[in-house]
């Protein structure tokens, strides 16, 4: 079992990627049998995988005394096996009631914002969380029992930021397995076992039905069906993005769309009439998904159309919700089909009010979506309003993984806009060769790279100049004015500011006749 289980870890990690030789990573360990089997595991592994361990543990302070005990197990783990220790506390209790918010949810919530910071400071570069693919198909259930998509039946993603899942193909039961070959003790949350709990009576009440008389490996197919859906939910949000740049016009938090661009969203493509009339769709030929003139087709054919048109119009509108809402609220199926309906039999000057603080207004030919009373106009008005983000970058893993000509894109709703960077070879033959300040050197960046508002005391030394200077003087320098330069984005890398808008990059990273690779990187509106 030991041989067995750790060889499918290992061959999983490698044709996942999830780490790379001399990567820091961190376990989170909770004390319980799946936590503290992959601590294990990947202490077998470590010298093949070239990894440098430490343990992560966060006190939920939800226990009491049984909290604290975990926290010290976890201690005498990581200190039995020499290995570096980070440790958080949080009342999650104390903070749940304050936001009058789930208690699960936000554990969930600062376990995870602890996790950021260790990779955000540099500490580690990776946590590795023990999900198994019993918690998959706990979580797939649980979403289907609500009411659910297919974004819903992705379950838990392998990857989320610095936070990877290696076993979500093992079962807690040959973890268990393990363990007591190895005589290793782990802990028992309560909790786990209280029924009335949502999740707990999945675990103990329906799955082990399932097994016992439906099908003994419901576990695995529900965990492979979570895979699938992922993979086509990538898919969709590629094309809903390609549509979305076509589409779509405006800024963040005020979105138009043209009534026909919605209702008949692959027009584009020559994927049209699914919701005109016969007599259009004859003056118009137009065509189905398969090619085939919906003027003459049968019925059948033309309502397949008509719902995979829909289809798409319906998670366009799910797009068009990400580039608006600010506040909280969800947009369910009622609320989508209330935006459709305005789009297709409405008047103008029509509107409805959705969660998230956002009013739809049917014009002319077009419907807009924007933020009721946004906090930026207040700004406006004379009032303080300092606009805050914070993005960690993965890109591509590392920079290092990254294909020449590749390249990856950062949304930053905050401002209304994305960046994209771009790997390029150096020197090029392009005009980029004559525009090295605005060049970065790849192999000079370092995690992590985080892209994040400008702050008091930033310092900058742009290419071509002898010294560094604040940013606050370089942007009054370009007559930036108070109300432009709030939000002004930078790039740092392993702290240090390599890059500012409208500026050179920083001195010390940019492109040089030792360049191998390089960085480019362009401002785009979402």
């Amino acid at each position: 079992m030991r041989t067995s289980l750790s060889q499918r870890l290992l061959q999983h990690m490698k044709a996942q990627k999830f780490v790379r030789p001399g990567d820091r990573v961190g376990v989170a360990v909770s004390g319980g049998a799946d936590s503290v089997a992959l601590l294990l595991l990947l202490l077998e592994l470590r010298k093949k995988l070239g990894i440098v361990l430490s343990v992560v543990h966060f006190n939920h302070k939800l226990r009491g005394k049984a909290s604290d005990a975990d926290e010290e197990f976890v201690t005498k783990i990581a200190g039995k096996h020499g290995l570096e220790f980070y440790l958080e506390r949080g009342d999650v209790g104390c903070a749940a009631r304050s936001a009058k918010a789930n208690v699960e949810e936000t554990a969930r919530i600062l376990r995870r914002d602890f996790f950021w910071r260790l990779a955000q400071s540099g500490k580690l570069k990776y946590i590795a969380v023990g999900h198994t693919a019993d918690d998959q198909a706990e979580t797939v259930l649980g979403h289907t029992l609500r009411g659910t998509g297919l974004a819903g039946l992705g379950g838990i993603h392998p990857f989320a930021g610095p936070i990877f899942r290696p076993l979500l193909w093992a079962r807690r039961a040959e973890l268990r397995s393990y363990l007591r070959s190895r005589r290793q003790k782990w802990r028992e949350d309560a909790s786990n076992l209280d029924e009335t709990r949502f999740r707990a009576r999945i675990r103990r009440r329906l799955i082990p039905q399932l097994e016992s008389h439906f099908q003994e490996k419901v576990v695995l197919h529900l965990a492979k069906l979570s895979e699938l859906a992922r993979e086509d939910e990538g898919f969709f949000d590629s094309l809903m993005e390609r549509l979305a740049s076509t589409l779509l016009r405006g800024r963040f938090g005020d979105m138009t769309i043209k009534v026909r661009d919605l209702i008949e969203p692959l027009s584009a493509w020559g994927i049209t009439g699914a919701s005109l009339s016969p007599k259009q769709r004859e003056e118009q030929g137009a065509k189905n998904e398969y090619g085939i003139p919906l003027a003459g087709a049968p019925e059948p054919w033309r309502r397949d159309s008509a719902r995979t048109l829909r289809a798409v119009s319906k998670r366009l509108v799910r797009r068009i919700a990400e580039s608006v809402k600010l506040a909280a609220g969800e947009w369910s199926s009622v609320h989508i089909e209330a935006v459709l309906e305005l789009a297709e039999q409405g008047r103008p000057g029509q509107s409805i009010s959705l969660p998230g603080n956002v009013e739809v207004r049917r014009n002319a030919d077009e419907l807009r979506f924007f933020l009721v009373n946004p906090p930026w106009e207040k700004g406006a008005k004379g009032k303080n309003h300092k606009v805050d983000f914070e993005h960690l970058l993965f890109l591509g893993r590392h920079f290092s993984s990254l294909e020449t000509s590749s390249f990856e894109t950062c949304r930053v709703p905050e401002l209304g806009c994305a960046f994209r960077f771009t790997v390029i070879d150096w020197p090029s033959t392009g005009e980029e060769n004559n525009k090295r300040e605005m060049v970065l050197d790849r192999e000079r960046l370092r995690l992590p790279l985080v892209l994040r508002n400008w702050r008091p005391g930033d310092r900058l030394r742009p290419s071509g100049h002898q010294n560094a200077h604040k940013l606050k003087r370089l942007l009054n320098e370009k007559h930036v004015s108070h109300w432009e330069r709030e939000g002004w984005p930078v790039l740092t890398s392993g702290g240090v500011l390599v890059w500012a808008r409208g500026f050179p990059v920083a001195a010390d990273f940019a492109a040089n006749e030792k360049t191998r690779t390089g960085i480019v990187i362009a401002e785009e509106k979402i």
